[in-house]
């Protein structure tokens, strides 16, 4: 039996995200513990930023229109970095550094490298025009401006940013709650020897640092044998802590496949079947209110179908407004002479061939082979009913930006 018709992956997105509501629940924590997590609320610049004229170099600053081809300028006083000015002497020089206040009526800065200095004087040897090498107040913000909106998440440069403005404690969404459940009586944990028939639990591991990285929080993590009672019991558990339900595995046409039909019993299933290569049988619907997505089992479908279907939904229950990764047209470095009714993306690493950046594809391209995206630096996608050739553009996604 072929099952029901495949259902695009645009469609799929539409339909699950259409379902993502936010959860809408904030924490305050220090700065220094902020990253990764996502802006609450909105901040806005309480000062100047810079607060005052500052200089951009080391060097002397003084009035354009006393210089003269020739002749010398004192040096009246010196204003190290965090100093306050003292009044400016009309007529002379004053010794300045990187990040001093600029004192009232000077007009420019001249880098020590184009003075030269004798004793108490400065010839300068270079032209001078005015405002150069001083830092405006407010120049980078000005008092009132919105510094980073609600659902920004949160990086080294927003830290940085915060910081300028003053902050030291950050109100940010609380990380999501998410359950884990891999399927299968196969599965085996690391650092147990194996018998024959069984595997490591691949998924699990691969699941919790993708979690990790999309700022979310795992509150269960378990390991479901092949049993519809006990499939649909973990289930409805795994519910009632959590945010949201990823599963991998259990959610094709096997026999020994329960976690669909025990999302049908204990739920509702609200999408199955995917236009998608890897990753076919994914399941998304919900138990008690609380969405669940069910991933495929082959290690390198969970890695994709989480990338492309997983992290728009998680960063909508995140808040964030930006939900889709942008990505980039490069010649492709590989051929796919097959079209195929499915929308495939595939492991490829961004390379330069000669001066031009292109993207190759790893070789083997199945649906269980993990090791292709260690190779790889992101996802080339080859549309629906497309071949291929080497030298045709197609969009590619870095690995980083489908994870930020």
């Amino acid at each position: 039996m072929d099952g029901p018709k495949l259902i695009g992956v645009d469609e799929a997105l539409s339909n699950i995200l259409s379902r993502a509501v936010h959860v809408d629940s904030s924490e305050s924590v220090s700065l220094t513990d902020s990253l990764g997590r996502v802006l609450a609320e909105n901040y806005y610049v309480l000062n100047d930023v810079p607060p005052a004229d500052n200089s951009a170099v080391d060097g002397y600053a003084i009035r354009k229109e006393d210089v003269r081809a020739g002749t010398p300028l004192r040096v009246s006083d010196r204003v190290p970095a965090g100093t306050p000015p003292r009044p400016f002497q009309l007529g002379t020089a004053v010794r300045i550094f990187t990040g001093s206040e600029i004192p009232e009526g000077v007009d420019a800065v001249v880098m020590q490298e184009r003075v030269e200095r004798s004793g108490n004087n400065i010839f300068i040897h270079a032209d001078v025009t005015s405002g150069q090498n001083i830092r405006r107040r407010g120049q980078d913000l000005a008092r009132g401006d919105l510094a980073l909106a609600k659902g920004t998440r949160i990086r080294p440069q927003e830290i940085g940013l915060l910081a300028s403005i003053g902050v030291n404690r950050v109100l940010v969404q609380k990380r999501l709650k998410v359950a884990v459940l891999t399927t299968g009586d196969e599965l085996v944990e690391p650092g147990q020897p194996l018998v024959s028939g069984q595997i490591y639990n691949t998924n699990r591991f691969t699941l919790m640092g993708l979690l990790a990285e999309a700022g979310c929080e795992v509150v269960l993590c378990e390991t479901l044998e092949d049993d519809r009672d006990a499939s649909r019991q973990i289930l409805q558990k795994a519910a009632a802590e959590s945010n949201l339900v990823i599963t991998s595995g259990g959610v094709s046409v096997g026999e020994e496949d329960h976690i669909r039909t025990a999302l049908e019993e204990s739920g509702k299933l609200l999408l199955w079947r995917l236009a998608i290569k890897p990753g076919k049988p994914l399941a998304f619907g919900e138990v008690a209110g609380t969405p669940v997505l069910g991933l495929p089992g082959n290690p390198a479908a969970v890695l994709v179908t989480f990338m492309v279907l997983a992290m728009p939904y998680i960063r909508k229950l995140q808040g964030r407004p930006e939900l889709f990764a942008v990505g980039e047209r490069l010649p492709a470095l590989f051929s796919n002479d097959l079209p195929s009714i499915r929308r495939e993306f595939v492991r490829a690493r961004k390379q330069v061939n000669g001066d031009e950046p292109v993207v190759a594809a790893y070789p083997n391209q199945s649906s269980g082979m993990l090791s292709s995206a260690c190779w790889a630096s992101g996802l080339a996608v080859v549309p629906e009913n497309t071949a291929v050739k080497s030298g045709d553009f197609v969009t590619f996604y870095s690995f980083s930006e489908l994870l930020s």
